[in-house]
């Protein structure tokens, strides 16, 4: 629930208090990072979606009437934004640009956080390759927690929409680690028989 702080800030903020606002951005920066984090799966993308999210939520902030909480109005600008940079680095068919080696003082920055989740790098990559709508439903519910209600508002979908490809991302992420599980596995196998054949 917001407090009586952030609201006199979003009240601000909507005046044209850009002090308000920074206060804003530094209230949410770190879970509105880990969630472009997630949904991207690159740092350097997940630090162009968070400064258009910004950007986009001061221009919108004139609009923002509260009928939801600030912050899921906010994620949702962020999967907005992701879905958009994500569409554009497919047409222009880039290649994945590596995961950026982190300062040594990752502690006190909030980037920090998306490698140091408690995901494996399997279940990682699996998620890297669900579809965005799949993903991002996934992201909300198992890093954030939220229920189904708030998964819906944030993406504009129904409560049962989002259970429905909450259940999916999960079917599908389970199919993809044992699939590259079974991979690892018959490799493992076929290395040991040759060199087995080699002695």
């Amino acid at each position: 629930m917001p407090t009586e702080e952030s609201r006199a800030d979003i009240d601000a903020a909507r005046a044209g208090d850009q002090a308000a606002f920074a206060r804003l951005v530094e209230q949410t920066y770190g879970d509105v990072f880990l969630l472009a984090a997630r949904l991207t799966r690159n740092h350097h993308d997940a630090f162009d979606v968070v400064q258009d999210a910004y950007l986009r939520a001061y221009r919108g902030l004139i609009d923002f009437r509260g009928e939801a909480r600030f912050t899921t109005w906010l994620h949702r600008i962020t999967v907005n934004c992701a879905n958009t940079l994500i569409a554009k680095r497919r047409r222009n068919q880039c290649d994945q640009i590596q995961e950026d080696v982190l300062d040594t003082t990752r502690d006190r920055h909030p980037e920090g956080r998306f490698s140091d989740a408690e995901f494996s790098s399997e279940l990682l990559e699996a998620l890297d390759e669900l579809p965005l709508n799949l993903r991002a439903v996934v992201v909300l519910r198992d890093v954030f927690d939220l229920p189904h209600s708030d998964i819906g508002k944030q993406l504009g979908i129904s409560p049962a929409a989002a259970k429905v490809r909450l259940h999916r991302g999960r079917k599908r992420l389970r199919t993809t680690i044992e699939t590259n599980q079974a991979m690892v596995d018959r490799r493992t196998t076929d290395t040991a028989n040759e060199a087995r054949h080699a002695v």
